[in-house]
């Protein structure tokens, strides 16, 4: 498990969503949504669009480009055209920091499947 740093809080405003850039595990985005912390992976599961440049509804993120949307604390692909969910990661908070908990694909076999 690796525990990467996305933000500083003060630099996440509530109902927000940032774009956290990751070479080795591909960018983040990482949500607050009314005080909660998320983390999912930025990449649209159905177009090259950065999650991030959406919009939140609710719990939801909404795609820039095809305007499907995505269930944020769960990743869950929930409309059209989006159908392949994305990939979550759960988020601690330290003092004012906020890190992503990444299992390696060794350490969590279902992500195999999941790229």
């Amino acid at each position: 498990m690796k525990r990467v740093f996305l933000c500083n809080v003060s630099e996440l405003s509530v109902n927000t969503v940032r774009k956290v850039d990751n070479a080795e595990h591909g960018d983040i985005a990482v949500y607050n949504l009314s005080g909660q912390y998320y983390a999912t992976a930025d990449l649209c599961s159905h177009a090259t669009a950065s999650l991030a440049e959406g919009d939140i509804e609710d719990d939801l993120i909404v795609c820039p480009v095809h305007w499907g949307t995505f269930h944020i604390p769960t990743g869950e692909a929930r409309d059209f055209p989006c159908e392949i969910n994305i990939r979550t990661y759960k988020v601690e908070q330290e003092g004012d920091d906020l890190f992503a908990l990444i299992a390696d694909k060794a350490e969590d076999p279902s992500l195999i499947a999941k790229g």
